[in-house]
């Protein structure tokens, strides 16, 4: 008599925790963003220039070398890169500034930057700055006017080699 006992209570048990299950995979309803927003993200890695020009050896210092270390006849005093600075504005108004500073112990490495930026769908204009050497001025500057449609996604990469930023639209994942 205890076995049917024992199945009844593992299928109640199992039913009840089945339910829970099911419950919370529908409720409550999650809204990854709301109908009148979109999402900017700001996302890439990127090596500064550095800091001091590396220079030519002499023809006497080639000589010094042994011969397997006579191939490179450049040499870098240090290996330090500059701040990557980046700026990104809408509609004339700064959404976000950052100076970030080179990754590794030489502070020789790239400059990671990963943001998420709410704002109101609709069309905009976004202007995208960085600067990436020693001095005032930003060397890549890109202003696009973008239709920002609702509950999308618009990711902003830089590759220095295309020429700068990269502006594209993707579809926002629906809860």
């Amino acid at each position: 008599m205890a076995k049917p006992l024992q199945y009844a209570g593992q299928g109640l048990f199992f039913a009840l925790f089945i339910g829970v299950i099911g419950y919370f995979s529908a409720h409550p309803s999650y809204t990854y963003l709301q109908p009148d927003e979109t999402l900017i993200k700001l996302s890439f890695a990127h090596a500064g220039q550095l800091k001091e020009a590396c220079r030519e050896r002499t023809p006497e210092e080639i000589a010094r070398l042994p011969m397997y270390q006579r191939k490179s006849t450049t040499v870098c005093e240090s290996r330090e890169r500059a701040d990557v600075v980046v700026e990104l504005e809408m509609d004339g108004t700064q959404l976000y500034h950052v100076t970030m500073k080179p990754n590794g112990f030489s502070r020789s490495g790239t400059s990671n930057i990963y943001r998420r930026i709410l704002v109101k769908a609709g069309v905009h204009t976004l202007k995208a700055r960085l600067k990436d050497h020693i001095g005032e001025e930003f060397n890549y500057v890109h202003e696009e006017t973008v239709d920002l449609a609702p509950s999308r996604i618009m990711v902003i990469d830089f590759k220095a080699a295309t020429g700068g930023f990269i502006f594209k639209n993707k579809n926002a994942a629906r809860g």
